[in-house]
């Protein structure tokens, strides 16, 4: 019985401790775990030609065609040897390589609407009524802005003498012109005083009717062109809470309309 206990005590000395096996295990993992990195960070060729061969299908629409760089070789054809191998930390994951497309700017102005602001700048620069009028222009066209004390009296819709010259003026641009041509009618918000007509509704709705009979009447613009809007106190160009605010919101704008809109038919493109 002495020497089965002695035995096994030598055999229990000659072992390894049991942390051991622990340590051994922490190694091999490890050794897995920086094996698995290294693989991941080398550049596949194979994967690097599909992605090239898909970005030059993508811009030239063809396998046939190709990319050429300023040496004129293909992207596809360029060897890895020849710009030396790539190092770890510069190696590229193809699944990075992602064409950015140049973002589109939301109400972006058409360069057509751009020449038109162009020529009806000059013209009211060559007639004399830059200084009478305001311009500006956006996505749907230009538009000019004349202040009632050229066009009207206060809470009348008859023509002054001085807006029907303008008026004149103007037609001869609007006659070189094929665009739809809107008026559009604005008041402060003062209540009218005036029997003939009860609100600014009525006020600003008639002094762009005004404008619209008189295009059409004594310069023959195509009525089918024309039309006329009136939006009273409720569109004003800045609060109405001085003299001077209130008589930059009683105007009328003569919109130039841009004609190559896209039109939006049954609530689709």
């Amino acid at each position: 019985m002495a020497r089965k206990r002695k035995k096994a005590k030598k055999i229990a000395e000659a072992s390894s401790p049991a942390w051991m096996a622990t340590f051994s295990d922490l190694m091999s993992l490890l050794l897995t775990f920086f094996i698995l990195l290294f693989s991941m960070s080398i550049v596949s060729e194979e994967r690097f030609r599909e992605v090239a061969d898909s970005l030059r299908m993508a811009l030239v629409g063809s396998s046939s065609d190709s990319i050429l760089d300023e040496s004129g070789q293909s992207l596809i054809d360029l060897e890895f040897d020849e710009y030396g191998e790539l190092k770890d930390s510069e190696a590229i994951d193809p699944d990075d390589l992602v064409s950015e497309e140049t973002p589109i700017e939301e109400n972006a102005v058409p360069e057509q609407v751009v020449e038109l602001f162009d020529t009806v700048n000059l013209f009211l620069v060559e007639e004399g009524l830059n200084a009478d009028v305001t311009l500006s222009r956006d996505q749907d066209g230009v538009y000019i802005d004349i202040q009632e004390a050229i066009m009207f009296e206060p809470g009348s819709a008859t023509l002054r003498d001085n807006g029907l010259e303008t008026m004149t003026q103007l037609a001869g641009l609007f006659v070189l012109l094929e665009n739809e041509i809107i008026i559009e009618g604005y008041t402060d918000d003062v209540p009218t005083n005036s029997v003939e007509f009860e609100t600014n509704w009525e006020l600003s709705t008639a002094r762009a009717v005004t404008v619209l009979r008189y295009l059409y009447e004594n310069h023959s613009i195509d009525p089918t062109r024309l039309s006329a809007r009136g939006y009273g106190e409720y569109s004003p160009t800045v609060p109405n809470d001085s003299a001077q605010n209130r008589s930059l919101n009683r105007r009328v704008n003569i919109v130039i309309v841009h004609d190559e809109r896209e039109e939006v038919g049954n609530g689709s493109e």
